[in-house]
């Protein structure tokens, strides 16, 4: 890691390249504090910034795959950088304040101080925008609704426009308070463009503990097929990324492939992934089976649903996606729900993956919206986020009531 230490002072530094004279990163203060950090992946340089005041203490931390802005000891901001970097060696700072440039160890520890008996608006941190929204519960071996979500910085400007998602983590009784842990997914290799949205699944893991799979796609930088893998956790807070991953057969569109819900029913697991069908660019969501939870092995169902379902094989919107999948049973019914254009969707039937019956109704709770059972309830509890200045902003809630035909009303939720 590389560390840069100054105090806020009126003007510019610039750090250049020794060797070459280029400039590999910016400094300038005017009432606002901006950080231009340039790497070999993009002629256009990352940007941080933030507020800071005459005489603020800013350190810079720079990892491989990660930028960290302080102020104060306060981590103002954050970019996600690809390629060649600058070290102590081959770098000279110049200007109107002094920079001083060190070499420091990694250190992946949390630099916040994780937070407990917070509101619902008080999850998103300044500067933060909450993303899709993950939920999920597990009544037999806990008792709290927990929320994972994509932890947005700059409206998925982040890393060049890749985003920078990550997953972040919280948990509620009640949804009057909420805690906080750490990342569950971050970033932590360069070739990382965005983790993307998925699903948490519990499975069984080393000599038979409970485990749970938290299944996701990475968009690489490099624009190649998405990459379809889990990190694992014993405790549903810590998490392990895995190594292994793979991507969708050929018969889909690979490098858009993301969201995957992953869940197991009569001893066999299934997997519902965004993507298009590259014989007729029909978006879709494939169907994967596998009898292991393990990134070999999946088998192509087909589609369990795809928007010429939805629209006609002739129609104009045949070709969108229907993103984030979520999928439960409710009574005699089974549900699977999808995004289009953001906006939540469902569909029902009595048969567990076709059938369907296409209401006219959508979900009214945000972008994307995804659900759980709140703990030692029936309670069936939709999570969806709404723009604020972009893509990404504050968290929204509604309870989703089954009628008698199927269908499904929604009731907006602050508290429980």
């Amino acid at each position: 890691m590389l560390k840069l230490s100054f105090k806020v002072t009126e003007g510019k530094a610039v750090i250049n390249n020794l060797e070459t004279g280029a400039t590999v990163c910016d400094i300038v203060y005017d009432k606002t504090l901006f950080i231009k950090a340039y790497y070999t992946f993009s002629d256009s340089p990352l940007v941080l910034g933030c507020k800071a005041k005459t005489g603020d203490d800013v350190e810079i931390n720079v990892y491989p795959y990660r930028i960290e802005l302080y102020v104060n000891g306060i981590l103002c901001d954050e970019e996600w950088p690809n390629g060649k970097a600058f070290t102590v060696d081959d770098c000279l700072a110049e200007g109107d304040f002094a920079v001083n440039i060190t070499a420091a160890a990694d250190d992946d520890s949390d630099h916040i101080s994780l937070r407990k008996c917070m509101t619902a608006d008080e999850i998103r941190r300044p500067g933060v925008n909450i993303g899709d929204c993950m939920p999920f519960s597990d009544a037999e071996n806990d008792d709290k609704y927990h929320l994972f979500y994509l932890y947005d910085r700059h409206h998925h400007g982040s890393k060049w426009g890749l985003g920078a998602h990550q997953w972040a983590h919280v948990s509620t009784h009640d949804f009057i308070t909420w805690e906080e842990y750490p990342m569950a997914i971050p970033i932590t290799d360069e070739r990382e463009g965005s983790i993307c949205t998925g699903s948490v699944c519990r499975g069984k893991g080393e000599n038979g503990k409970t485990a749970y799979y938290a299944w996701y796609a990475v968009r690489t930088c490099d624009k190649s097929p998405a990459r379809i893998s889990y990190a694992v956790s014993y405790d549903l807070i810590r998490f392990e990324k895995q190594t292994s991953y793979f991507s969708l057969p050929d018969v889909y569109e690979q490098r858009s492939a993301r969201d995957p819900f992953v869940f197991e029913a009569n001893g066999i697991y299934h997997m519902f992934v965004t993507t298009s069908r590259r014989c007729d660019n029909a978006g879709c969501l494939a169907h994967l089976l596998n009898d292991k939870m393990a990134t070999e092995g999946w088998q192509d169902a087909g589609t369990v649903l795809s928007c010429d379902d939805l629209y006609g094989k002739n129609g104009e919107r045949a070709s969108i996606q229907p993103e984030c999948p979520d999928y439960f049973k409710m009574g005699d019914y089974y549900y699977l729900v999808f995004g289009i254009g953001g906006v939540g969707h469902y569909v029902f039937s009595k048969e567990p993956y076709g059938g369907w019956i296409i209401p006219r109704e959508t979900i009214p709770c945000g972008n994307v919206p995804k659900s759980a059972l709140l703990p030692g309830t029936s309670r069936r509890i939709f999570c969806g986020f709404i723009c604020e200045g972009g893509y990404g902003g504050k968290l929204c809630a509604a309870e989703a009531i089954q009628q008698s035909d199927g269908r499904l009303r929604f009731e907006s939720i602050s508290s429980l």
